[in-house]
């Protein structure tokens, strides 16, 4: 998530208090975008573009695999 996903959702989160507690809107919205960028920043995450190519690689390791699985049973009936 980049920043601007993170203060957007804390802006939601903080529109979404009590109205009894809206005086402190600001403080509220600064607490959600730490908690969410640190709850965020702990989490092993990954870009999409780097699980599209571990995607691939898995991909062709998968076709590589069903070749020779093809080739062995095909030794095996020799």
């Amino acid at each position: 998530m980049d920043k601007e996903s993170i203060d957007n959702l804390a802006r939601n989160l903080a529109d979404a208090v009590p109205d009894g507690l809206k005086n402190m809107r600001e403080e509220v919205e600064t607490t959600f975008k730490s908690v969410l960028s640190q709850s965020l920043a702990k989490l092993d995450l990954v870009t999409r573009e780097e699980f599209e190519v571990q995607e691939a690689v898995l991909k062709r390791t998968r076709e590589k695999l069903d070749l020779l699985e093809k080739e062995l049973k095909s030794i095996e009936q020799e």
